[in-house]
C-alpha cells in the first residue's frame, strides 16, 4: 500500500496479489482509496490488473489524484 498526502487529502494506492490460475504468473490488482481526516471518502473497485505491484499501486494513486481534482 502507498501513501500520499494531496491537497488536504490523503490517497492510498493499492495492490492486491491476483493469480488466475495455479501455474499463471502473479499479477496484481490496483485500486485507489481517498481519505480526509480519518474519514473514508471514496475507493475506487479494482481499477485493472498490472504486472508488478508498483505500476498497481501507482495507478490507484493516479485515479485517486483525478478524483480530488475533480470533486475535491
Amino acid at each position: 500500500m502507498e501513501r500520499e498526502p494531496y491537497k488536504g487529502y490523503v490517497l492510498w494506492g493499492h495492490a492486491i496479489a491476483h493469480q488466475a490460475e495455479l501455474l499463471t504468473q502473479e499479477r496484481y490488482a490496483g485500486s485507489g482509496t481517498i481519505t480526509q481526516d480519518n474519514t473514508l471518502i471514496c475507493t475506487s473497485g479494482v481499477l485493472d490488473l498490472f504486472d508488478s505491484e508498483d505500476d498497481a499501486q501507482n495507478a490507484g494513486l493516479a485515479w485517486a489524484k483525478a478524483w480530488v481534482d475533480t470533486h475535491g
